[in-house]
């Protein structure tokens, strides 16, 4: 395979590792809450990044890469819009069914296509452009109920959006951290990104639960068994996002990432026993008809 398109088969493991990730963590907020089953993902997922890191500088020979002002900017800039998406992500599925939940939230790419173009100056081809357009719709089909807009109904949608808006911002701004490093291969820049931004996160939220939440860090302390699959699981999932990030845009990882739906929806069916809807279903087809755009525009241009 050309190592330029190494990207599709990273973001399509990042997406899958990501629904197990997410199952797990819908499970967690039963226990531990919100914000408890949010710091799972960083706390337990620190560890197994450190291992990848070292296993990709034992395997490619590189050093570690200088780290400077601009990498710093934009890892925290990422690191707090992930954390914040993360919580808002949680809070959604309490309210709604998990694929639901998770459609809400990848309402993300078309928003990671304009902050990408205005932030990176990434480009977007007009296949790429309209990719991201049908897989988006297919989304919003596949959210949109008849007579949502009356009462509590909209409330689910609001956090899902703002939660696709902040894992845009991060997704760019972690990109943003990878291409401003100026050696090292793209595991190596993308291995340190996800080591760097992990350990903003884990000591952020654990000075804040220390000093306002000490229950919650208990709790999280204390489930460490339940823990650890999800920390894997969330560590390996972003491994695999940040290679993509290292290799293309991140408006094409977001777009071909909409691929978690159909993940989630299985996942729903299966494990929480929802069904999804004729209208669900319709938007479905339109996710996957963008995905195949993404890939053919993708092919075309290299």
């Amino acid at each position: 395979m050309d190592i330029s398109l190494l990207w599709i088969p990273a973001t399509l493991l990042a997406a899958a590792a990501q629904t197990a990730r997410n199952t797990m963590q819908h499970r967690l907020t039963e226990t531990l809450g919100t914000l408890g089953a949010a710091q799972v993902r960083f706390l337990y997922g620190l560890p197994f990044a450190l291992i990848f890191l070292a296993l990709v500088l034992a395997v490619g020979g590189d050093p570690l890469p200088r780290v400077d002002a601009r990498f710093l900017l934009y890892s925290a800039a990422a690191a707090a819009a992930q954390i914040l998406a993360t919580v808002l992500m949680l809070a959604t599925m309490q309210l709604r069914n998990f694929a639901l939940s998770t459609v809400y939230v990848k309402t993300e790419p078309v928003l990671v296509a304009i902050f990408a173009v205005v932030v990176l100056g990434d480009p977007l081809s007009l296949m790429g452009a309209c990719a991201v357009l049908v897989a988006t719709a297919g989304v919003v089909a596949m959210s949109w109920k008849p007579g949502a807009g009356a009462g509590s109904n909209w409330r689910p949608a609001l956090l899902g959006i703002a939660s696709g808006a902040f894992f845009a911002l991060s997704a760019v701004a972690f990109r943003g951290a990878i291409v401003s490093l100026d050696s090292g291969s793209f595991a190596t820049r993308a291995s340190v990104t996800l080591v760097v931004g992990l350990i903003m996160q884990t000591g952020a939220l654990v000075l804040w639960q220390g000093l306002f939440r000490r229950d919650v860090l208990r709790g999280v302390l204390a489930q460490w068994r339940a823990s650890l699959p999800a920390g894997f699981m969330g560590a390996f999932a972003s491994q695999c996002w940040y290679i993509g990030f290292a290799l293309t845009s991140a408006a094409n990882v977001r777009t071909l990432g909409l691929v978690e739906v159909l993940f989630a929806q299985f996942a729903s069916r299966r494990i929480f026993a929802q069904h999804a809807s004729g209208r669900e279903r319709g938007g479905m087809v339109l996710v996957v008809l963008g995905l195949v755009l993404l890939l053919y525009g993708t092919r075309g241009g290299s």
